[in-house]
């Protein structure tokens, strides 16, 4: 084959290749023309409702098309992500995951889907810090208190969780490694019944986010230990963090970010990540993930992306050791 036909066949690659790329561009500036879905693997009025509802308000407001909130609890939020990676993959169904989406590929057995192959980032949200409470009346005014309880009778001390393999289960089994203490885990299906009975002393302790016991611990039903996370909590700026009750660097916070179907056109992730990282600058948006003790993550894709691969393997080492099962 002569220099000439090479020099042809291979312009016309590129150019058909340009040709291919103009319907994708054009799509992207056109998008979204029609309600774009944001599927939520739990229940209204929960935090990751809350945030989807939240960016989904500010999205739809800079894009000119409503962005609705689709509430499919179930299996661990794992029927929301299945439905998301079935979706057309055109921008018009999104996913709103927590921690979840992480754990749960080491979680449930065989592994139900696989975040990283199946699922496209658009933005990492924010996080909202996991918290341990407890009972009002509960002999344990901090946490250097509860370790020394617990480092007297091991496995005595029982805690409440939303359920096994949660974002709070997970982070206790992680806080207690650290602390090499042993406590006694009591799995709930969702946090609502798991306070009550903490509030009502048929257990001492729980693990939720901090969203889900700010107005008990407001009322005096409930006292925070501690907050793991980096930095305190805006809605319980008083208590200290893990960190300043001895364990530097330990944090666990229960993170919220959008994703899609893989095969998602770039231009409309990229245009989907643009306006959300607009969104989290702005005054309104900050100041609903402040009301939910959380704060915003501005970032890349492709830090979102870090993240997931990072938790899923901190989880698929944690569930292997602690030999955590699914509700």
């Amino acid at each position: 084959m002569n220099t000439f036909n090479i020099f042809g066949i291979v312009t016309r690659r590129i150019l058909l290749a340009g040709l291919m790329a103009v319907p994708l561009l054009a799509s992207a500036q056109q998008y979204p023309t029609k309600p774009v879905k944001i599927v939520v693997g739990y229940a209204a009025g929960g935090a990751v409702d809350i945030v989807a509802r939240t960016v989904g308000q500010s999205l739809g407001g800079a894009l000119g098309q409503s962005f609705i909130v689709d509430n499919k609890p179930g299996a661990g939020t794992n029927i929301a992500v299945k439905a998301v990676i079935d979706a057309p993959a055109d921008g018009y169904t999104l996913l709103m995951a927590a921690n979840a989406l992480a754990a749960n590929m080491a979680l449930y057995q065989p592994t139900p889907f696989d975040a990283e192959k199946d699922l496209l980032p658009i933005a990492l949200i924010g996080r909202v810090p996991v918290v341990i409470a407890a009972n009002a009346n509960a002999p344990y005014a901090n946490i250097a208190k509860l370790i020394e309880a617990a480092k007297v009778k091991p496995g005595s001390i029982a805690f409440a969780t939303p359920g096994n393999g949660s974002t709070p289960h997970m982070a206790v089994e992680l806080f207690a490694r650290a602390a090499g203490i042993s406590l006694m885990h009591v799995p709930y299906r969702g946090g609502a019944q798991a306070i009550t009975d903490t509030i009502g002393g048929q257990l001492p302790l729980v693990a939720v986010n901090a969203l889900e016991v700010q107005a008990h611990v407001k009322s005096g039903k409930l006292k925070v230990l501690a907050v793991l996370s980096a930095d305190r909590s805006p809605i319980f700026p008083e208590v200290p963090t893990i960190a300043e009750s001895g364990f530097a660097g330990f944090e666990a916070s229960v993170w919220y970010g959008l994703l899609a179907p893989v095969a998602t056109p770039k231009p409309i992730i990229a245009k989907l990540h643009a306006e959300v990282q607009k969104a989290l600058q702005s005054a309104e948006v900050r100041s609903r993930m402040t009301g939910v003790g959380g704060e915003v993550i501005p970032g890349t894709t492709e830090q979102f992306a870090a993240l997931i691969h990072s938790e899923r393997v901190r989880y698929e080492k944690l569930i292997r050791e602690a030999n955590i099962k699914p509700d």
